[in-house]
């Protein structure tokens, strides 16, 4: 009887006026090559995050929804909210 464990990133969305990335990271259980067992935690990648460690895909999908104009956007709203 093998058990094995493995997380993979199942699920992407983007979220809100400024572009969150929310990546669902699944963890499956396996027995034999047969799941067990599923759970998940999420990620929320905001706009100008560094995502130096992150898969390949989550680089190129931020590359793409995190474009200049929305990092200089997310950064105002940050020190507008910061002010009140």
């Amino acid at each position: 009887m093998a058990l094995t464990e493995r997380t993979v990133i199942d699920k992407y969305e983007i979220a809100g006026e400024f572009n969150h990335i929310q990546c669902r990271h699944a963890t499956v259980i396996e027995r034999d090559g047969v799941e067990i067992s599923r759970s998940f935690h999420r990620d929320v990648i905001a706009p100008g995050d560094d995502v130096t460690g992150e898969p390949q895909e989550v680089q190129a999908l931020v590359a793409l929804m995190h474009t200049p104009a929305v990092i200089t956007a997310y950064e105002a709203h940050v020190v507008a909210s910061q002010e009140v």
